[in-house]
């Protein structure tokens, strides 16, 4: 196996997922531009859209950080994989929801507060936006330890980052058991193995 990392990108979850798991992978490293901080142009190479995660299995090559969830959990996870037919639907849904609607407004959050004043019209919306999320999140984990079902799934790994960039941009200060789940998640020694291994990591910490 070989990832293709980005530093401070949401192929740090795919670290965590394969130190979660205990299998054996190799990190191809990649460096993000120290005034643009946008990823290197080398990874076009990887995919034609630039983007990390980048993730081989022998022939298999997969990009999206929730397809990789996917397919890992699916092929060596059995540890991770849902026990219901309900929590597999559930963690299905997660995966997808993860890039597919929760992380819009914290990427527009994010491009938006480099515009300083002129940013001003559309912070509302965001800010509704967010919070709806995270909200919707929270009400959906409540005060268990795992997001579906009794132990850690793929859908822990996946909404991690969502989490984290909401602590990076002071968003969970309102949510304090997720706040708390967040950290959980963190604490876990393969968590912080992939940190290890992946390099240095400032989002959500």
């Amino acid at each position: 196996m070989k990832v293709h990392h980005l530093n401070n990108s949401r192929s740090q979850r795919i670290l965590w997922l394969l130190e979660e798991l205990k299998l054996r992978y190799e990190i191809v490293p990649y460096q993000r531009d120290a005034t643009t901080n946008l990823a290197p142009p080398e990874l076009v190479a990887v995919h034609p859209l630039g983007k990390s995660p980048g993730f081989e299995d022998g022939k298999v090559k997969i990009a999206e950080s929730g397809a990789i969830v996917e397919y890992v959990v699916d092929k060596y996870g059995k540890a991770l994989q849902p026990k219901s037919a309900a929590d597999k639907i559930a963690h299905m849904e997660w995966l997808h929801y993860a890039e597919g609607s929760a992380m819009l407004p914290l990427m527009l959050n994010l491009y938006v507060m480099r515009l300083g004043e002129a940013a001003a019209p559309l912070m509302p919306r965001i800010d509704f936006e967010c919070t709806n999320h995270l909200s919707y999140i929270a009400g959906a984990l409540g005060d268990r330890p795992f997001l579906v079902g009794d132990r850690l799934s793929g859908a822990d790994i996946q909404i991690s980052f969502v989490l984290e960039v909401a602590r990076n941009f002071g968003r969970l200060a309102a949510f304090p058991a997720m706040n708390a789940y967040l950290s959980r998640m963190q604490a876990r020694p393969a968590y912080k193995a992939a940190l290890q291994k992946g390099g240095p990591y400032g989002i959500g910490q």
